[in-house]
């Protein structure tokens, strides 16, 4: 399923084009990401040529964004033209003329279309450009009715989907969003706030990464990255052949063959330092499978390992937890005696397993396979020294 968004911020701009074809590509969704966030997907991804009226918004959005800066008030008209031009060109590329500035700051303070009716003055005395009303921002603006049935539109479909097994790794993303427009029809949670708060990940680093990964993907293109993993002082100089993407606990990593090393690896775009795309191409391996490579991991670990039965004692309590949200796939709960349950798993023995088991404290033993208990036993033995 492929939705192309024109916004300006995900909580005032969001107007949403199903394509024509989206029963289709429901059908056959890309085969190289998993679990893709709405927050982290990159603004562009599968999107046709940006329009011009999207170098437009972008502009209207630097300039509020300057105008806004207090550590640099007052910009000048040639502080917002570069300003614009680095946003949409970096250093290189067209250039934006004077006259395109001035006609956007025309547009933001009078165009009905845009709706902004922006507040944009000049200040003599301080050679520059400021908003005459105080805590303006674009990003304020409510909806108009047409953005705000484009919402619903788009959210309805999303939700007579949540349940389809295609769709599932989505579910929660998705009730968010309808539980959202339940309690806030017309996005007006002004009022909402105050009464409900949804979770909010934080922001992660690497997630400028996801465009250029993703369009190496589709194009089968090898990768060089500068990685630096988390007990490194210094970065290594890699180069990978990128199979797939995936986001675990707000956190994404690419899965990619080494060629070097003749293995998989997995790489987390928090530690990708540098990254760039080589016009060399790479043909996938038979042997690579999206649905079933991390079918027994827990986690986002993966070993040469086979999945492991593991048990664990817990009471009730915890039993209903695990019940309203299992931690795997493969779990299944069993009554052993009353307030004695067993939590079973067949899964891979990872750094994740044993952090979610620590987790869990005092409120389950691992009763199986014994190398996991003693490795269990140990680190808790460790924990409580810390304490004495």
């Amino acid at each position: 399923m492929v939705m192309y968004c024109d916004r300006a911020d995900m909580r005032t701009h969001f107007i949403c084009t199903i394509q024509a074809n989206l029963f289709q590509q429901m059908v056959s969704p890309p085969p190289f990401i998993q679990t893709m966030s709405i927050g982290a997907w990159p603004t562009c991804v599968n999107s046709p040529k940006m329009p011009a009226n999207k170098y437009a918004l972008i502009r209207y959005r630097t300039i509020d964004r300057c105008l806004r800066n207090e550590a640099r008030p007052y910009p000048s008209k040639e502080e917002l033209r570069s300003a614009c031009e680095e946003a949409l060109y970096g250093s290189q590329g067209d250039r934006i003329s004077t006259s395109t500035l001035e006609k956007d700051l025309n547009a933001m303070r009078y165009d009905g279309a845009l709706g902004y009716y922006a507040p944009i003055a000049y200040h003599r005395d301080k050679r520059g450009y400021f908003y005459d009303e105080e805590n303006f921002s674009i990003d304020n603006l409510q909806l108009n009715d047409e953005e705000l049935e484009s919402i619903r539109f788009a959210a309805q479909t999303l939700v007579q989907f949540r349940n389809v097994p295609l769709f599932s790794q989505f579910d929660q993303a998705i009730g968010k969003i309808d539980d959202r427009l339940r309690m806030a029809p017309n996005l007006d949670t002004t009022q909402l706030d105050s009464i409900v708060q949804f979770e909010n990940a934080a922001a992660t680093r690497g997630s400028q990464h996801l465009q250029k990964l993703l369009h190496a993907i589709q194009g089968r293109r090898v990768m060089s990255i500068s990685y630096r993993k988390f007990k490194s002082d210094e970065a290594e100089s890699l180069s990978i052949q990128p199979y797939l993407l995936k986001e675990y606990r707000n956190r994404w990593y690419v899965i990619a063959w080494n060629s070097n090393r003749s293995d998989y690896r997995t790489y987390g775009l928090d530690r990708i330092e540098a990254i760039h795309e080589h016009d060399e191409t790479f043909t996938m391996r038979s042997d690579f499978d999206a649905d079933h490579f991390f079918k027994h991991s827990f986690g986002i670990s993966k070993s040469n390992e086979a999945p492991q039965d593991v048990r664990a004692r817990c009471n009730q309590l915890e039993y209903e937890y695990l019940s309203a949200q299992p931690a795997h796939p493969s779990q299944q709960l069993i009554r052993i005696d009353e307030d004695v349950y067993e939590l079973h798993l067949h899964v891979m023995v990872t750094f994740e397993l044993v952090h979610f088991l620590l987790g869990l404290g005092a409120a389950i033993e691992v009763t199986a396979p014994e190398s996991l208990r003693r490795r269990m036993k140990e680190v808790h033995r460790t924990a409580l020294n810390r304490y004495q």
